[in-house]
Formats: structure tokens, C-alpha cells, sequence
């Protein structure tokens, strides 16, 4: 499926609704760009839901960042185990989406993300955050669910152009 660019700033802008919706940050950019590779909505969620909170809420891997790891290995990922090549291939898209990611954000870690000191203190609790206009107001989140699909509409525009 070749998309245009209104339609990707169109996903763009679906993965913020969904997130603000009350998405998590990983479920909000996969499942902007889910159907592209066949993957329906509700099986999208499932799929990245575990991400959250920087994985399990364990505030590791920023979410959206997982988000776009997981669009790549459904964009060229490998499949074939003894694939060497197909593996590289993918590895280098990841580290250069990741390289973008972390040169806007300043990390690719939720917790440094969140300002949160240490990574003991970082997760109290695997109870999720309750989704009020202060918790969207005080955190990031968003931005970051933006930046990471616009990393990701990007790649998917300089594929077409190649």
C-alpha cells in the first residue's frame, strides 16, 4: 500500500487521538499503521498493549519507541531464522529510526523521558496511571507518540522514493 502524504500525517495524527484517547504510547503508533501490513486494529492494540509504561509500566524502552521497532520488523522483518542479511537489514532501519528518535527526544528510555530519577523508583507500582487532564498535561507522552510516528511516516516516505 503506498500512502500519500496527507495520508501518513493523517496516521500521524490518529496515533496523538488514540493516545489521548487513552492508548498506550506503543499501542497508539502500531496501530496508526497496523492495516498498512494487514494487522487489524484490535489485534494491533493486543499485540503492543504489554508495552506501556515503558514496557509492563517497568518505565525501560519508551513506548512509542518500542512502537516503531515493531513497524519495522512488520515492514522488513526477517523470515526466514537463517537469514542473515534480512536481519541486518532490519537492525540497521531499527538503529537509524532509534538514532532519530533519540536525537529529538534526548532518549530512548522512558524513565530519563519522565524525569524520573533512578529505575527502582521509576516503577512503584504495575497499576496504570489514571488518564486525567493533569496526567496529559504533566507528561510527554504525546509528544513523543507524535514524534515517533512522524519517524516512522518519514522512513515509510523515503522508501516509496527510492
Amino acid at each position: 500500500m503506498i500512502l500519500t502524504e496527507q495520508q501518513l500525517d493523517e496516521r500521524v495524527a490518529r496515533a496523538v487521538e488514540l493516545f489521548m484517547s487513552g492508548y498506550g504510547c506503543c499501542q497508539s503508533v502500531v496501530a496508526a499503521f497496523a492495516d498498512i501490513y494487514g494487522l487489524d486494529h484490535t489485534m494491533a492494540l493486543r499485540l503492543a498493549a504489554g508495552f506501556g509504561g515503558g514496557v509492563g509500566r517497568l518505565r525501560m524502552m519508551c513506548g512509542a519507541v518500542s512502537g516503531i521497532v515493531m513497524l519495522v520488523g512488520l515492514d522488513c522483518g526477517q523470515t526466514e531464522g537463517a537469514d542473515r542479511a534480512g536481519k541486518s537489514a532490519c537492525y540497521k532501519v531499527v538503529q537509524d529510526l532509534l538514532a532519530r528518535s533519540k536525537a529529538e527526544n534526548g532518549s530512548l528510555i522512558c524513565a530519563e523521558i519522565l524525569g524520573l530519577n533512578g529505575h527502582d523508583k521509576a516503577q512503584s507500582t504495575y497499576i496504570a496511571s489514571e488518564r486525567t487532564a493533569e496526567y496529559y498535561k504533566s507528561r510527554p507522552c504525546a509528544a513523543k507518540v507524535e514524534s515517533a510516528a512522524r519517524i516512522f511516516a518519514d522512513y515509510l516516505k523515503r522508501k516509496k522514493e527510492e
